[in-house]
């Protein structure tokens, strides 16, 4: 039996008064690292939209620490990426003189709880310690980390934690700090480091503070040590007695002169409001921020791998990006260096939709990055000849095209200014916020739409062709009238005009007159054509099947069909993971749930690397955390399961079945009224 309900928020809000969830819905919110092998290990971030912390198989170790939004042009292609920082989260330890490391600890495990956005490490050190590190991205301090470690003496012993800064290679001009603040109530002890970016555009500054529990009496007496090689570090001793427990924090900040004029100060100063907030009101204010973040959730009852799968994606886009910001997502989010940190159609055409669906005040922020770029897009298509706004493959903090110049899709793959400007319109299909389509969304339409006038080319035919291009489909370049980017704009056009009806502007004639002249080319027997030239070669990703979902200009299902059958063999093995999802999406949406499930399963399983099951682009890579396609898979439940559809009425709900294996599927907290969708 099939039911699609629509439940109001009242019912969300009693939830809240159930009992504490059971262990097996415990274990639903948790990913664990066990068996851990250094030699074959990718890790799990935890990030809070503005700085990502990578996990490590050393103990009390980070991997990376990157920080959104700042830029500068180093290592690979020659342009810009975004800032390896200090690492202020890394730790040391020493057991009664020895320095603990990877081969003298016993029982190493890791977990992430998703639904605190925290990642705890647990080892034994021989038979004389056991030790419990919890590491978070603090959600309502976008700029700080918290740590939290608990040691426990299995025999009487001398500890000696060290909080230490470590500088990355990119970073220069390194200069270390050390100062005490006294008070009669508290001292608080600042390790700070200060540096210059690799080309000196940016100062960068981190600054960490040790949170000694008051309940211990006397805080012990810190020592700061100053290396040779870019590090520096505070450290205090505790001797223990067996069986008792040591408990203590450290709380760090980041900053750079892309966010705040003086970020030394700035890293001191947020280091030093943390600390006196204290572990505990750091600790409650974080979960509250991700309470509200899981007000908006996907259950899946009967396959614990699914719910889980999906849960991660969901996690991974929440924290990579956040609420009243201008940033936007890159393909790998805060989990690394991956693609420079650039900006592509990953975010709107892939990322995007499902935190529209699910938090459009966080998809906001995403379409705000674009709209503070705007001039340099307008200065982009003056360059190339046209007019409008024309939208760089590969957007950095400057919105300008960071695309290294070998390759041909910086100057080529024009269908992202297709892919802004539906993004823009979607959002006001789920708000209706005419203030804001009036101050953001109808200039952004209106610019996307005088760019594709100035860009396409009238042929003898009588209609509009868009020639020497490069599609989603990358392994075919300088192409002519290719499927997705004439789709999208077919699609796009009309939705400038309506903007402007919608505020009582007369729209631009040629909009509309250009939309409906704009071909889609088809083979002899009726099979959309991937371009004017297309052979049936192996494909890179989804281009023609886009033109089903998520644009719904095609809606015959016989020729939906055909498509399909014509295109899934095509699509490479190697291809990025969002490719299956949209064929997951539209078999689920022609009434075959199991047949959208295997696609399902195959826009993840594949690619999911130990010891977290992160994401990786494609089968076998080895780059994670592939958040594009995790808003792939999302897309694929949201949209296909549980079929969500957008359109100018907003967000309904179409009829959906579900694949055998799962009993139920509960989307939470939708769109702007929080609405809850049940399908069974």
């Amino acid at each position: 039996m099939k039911r699609n309900l629509f439940t109001q928020v009242a019912l969300l809000l009693l939830t809240c008064t159930l009992p504490q969830r059971t262990q097996a819905q415990n274990a639903d919110w948790q990913i664990v690292g066990q068996n851990i092998n250094p030699a074959n290990y990718y890790g799990i971030t935890v990030a809070n939209g503005m700085i990502g912390l990578v996990s490590s198989p050393e103990p009390m170790k980070v991997k990376d620490v990157v920080l959104n939004g700042a830029f500068d042009t180093y290592g690979r292609g020659r342009v810009s990426n975004i800032l390896k920082v200090f690492n202020f989260a890394n730790m040391n330890l020493d057991v009664d003189g020895t320095r603990i490391g990877p081969r003298d600890i016993a029982n190493y495990r890791q977990t992430l709880d998703m639904q605190k956005a925290a990642l705890t490490t647990t080892f034994d050190y021989k038979d004389k310690v056991s030790v419990k590190q919890t590491m978070m991205a603090l959600r309502h301090l976008p700029f700080s980390e918290l740590t939290m470690v608990e040691i426990t003496a299995r025999k009487d012993c001398e500890v000696m934690p060290m909080s230490v800064i470590e500088s990355p290679e990119n970073l220069k001009e390194v200069k270390n700090f050390y100062s005490e603040i006294d008070r009669p109530h508290v001292t608080i002890r600042l390790l700070t480091s200060v540096a210059k970016s690799p080309s000196g555009r940016h100062t960068v500054a981190a600054s960490t503070s040790f949170l000694f529990d008051e309940l211990h009496g006397q805080e012990p007496d810190v020592i700061h040590e100053d290396w040779d090689y870019n590090m520096h570090l505070a450290k205090f001793k505790k001797r223990l007695k067996a069986g008792e427990t040591y408990r203590f924090s450290v709380v760090g900040s980041v900053s750079s002169t892309a966010h705040t004029a003086d970020p030394h100060n700035e890293a001191e100063r947020l280091t030093i409001f943390a600390a006196l907030e204290r572990t505990q009101r750091l600790l409650s204010r974080h979960n509250a921020e991700w309470d509200k973040l899981w007000q908006s959730d996907i259950i899946i009852d009967g396959d614990p791998d699914a719910q889980r799968a999906v849960r991660q994606a969901l996690y991974h886009l929440y924290s990579f990006a956040r609420e009243g910001t201008a940033y936007s997502l890159s393909p790998m989010g805060l989990s690394g260096l991956g693609y420079n940190g650039h900006v592509f159609w990953d975010t709107e055409l892939w990322m995007y939709p499902p935190l529209l669906m699910l938090k459009p005040e966080i998809a906001k922020s995403l379409l705000e990055y674009r709209f503070e770029r705007m001039a340099m897009a307008r200065q982009n298509a003056f360059s190339h000849g046209y007019t409008g706004v024309m939208f760089p493959w590969e957007s950095d903090a400057d919105g300008q095209e960071a695309t290294p110049v070998w390759a041909l899709t910086g100057p080529f793959q024009h269908h992202i200014t297709g892919c802004v400007g539906w993004s823009f319109w979607s959002y006001y299909q789920v708000t209706k916020d005419k203030e804001w389509l009036r101050t953001r969304g109808y200039p952004m339409l209106k610019e996307v739409a005088d760019f594709w006038v100035s860009r396409v080319e009238k042929g003898t035919d009588g209609q509009y062709h868009i020639n020497n291009v490069i599609g989603s489909n990358e392994w075919q370049e300088n192409i002519d009238d290719n499927a997705f980017t004439n789709g999208m704009v077919k699609t796009v056009l009309p939705m400038a005009t309506k903007a402007a009806q919608e505020l009582g502007i007369a729209p631009n004639p040629q909009w509309n007159a250009v939309a409906a002249n704009v071909p889609i080319l088809t083979f002899p027997d009726g099979t959309t054509k991937e371009n004017r030239t297309y052979d049936g070669v192996m494909i890179k990703q989804a281009d023609v099947n886009l033109l089903a979902f998520p644009l719904k200009l095609i809606t015959d299902e016989a020729r939906i069909r055909k498509d399909l059958a014509y295109y899934a063999p095509r699509y490479s093995p190697d291809g990025p993971a969002m490719g299956w999802s949209v064929l997951s999406t539209l078999y689920t949406r022609m009434g075959d749930p199991e047949k959208g499930f295997e696609w399902f399963v195959k826009s993840y399983k594949p690619n999911e690397v130990p010891p977290f099951g992160v994401l990786a682009e494609t089968a076998g890579g080895t780059n994670p955390y592939f958040a594009t396609g995790a808003g792939g898979m999302l897309q694929a439940v949201l949209n296909g399961f549980g079929g969500l559809d957008l359109s100018d009425a907003g967000i309904s709900q179409l009829k959906s079945r579900l694949p055998k294996k799962w009993k139920s599927l509960t989307i939470k907290g939708i769109g702007v009224e929080k609405k809850t969708v049940v399908v069974k």
